[in-house]
């Protein structure tokens, strides 16, 4: 399983989501794009989106946090 989160230090909701993934024993990636440009470059082609967290599971991408839909993701629905 691909479990990858794009935050930025300030972000309350990112904090929350890798709490969550933490809480489930759910290894991710986190990637950082306040301090990487080219990531924050992918996350927004990939997503379309600017704002974090996005979340990234096995290649399906969720915008914000949101744990009925990282549930849903993480049983590959």
């Amino acid at each position: 399983m691909s479990v990858i989160i794009y935050t930025t230090p300030t972000c309350g909701f990112c904090k929350h989501a890798k709490a969550y993934f933490e809480e489930k024993g759910i290894e991710f990636s986190e990637i950082d794009v306040a301090r990487d440009r080219e990531k924050a470059k992918e996350m927004v082609e990939k997503s379309g989106q600017m704002g974090v967290p996005v979340i990234e599971i096995n290649g399906k991408m969720l915008i914000g946090f949101d744990p009925a839909a990282i549930d849903s993701a993480l049983a590959g629905e």
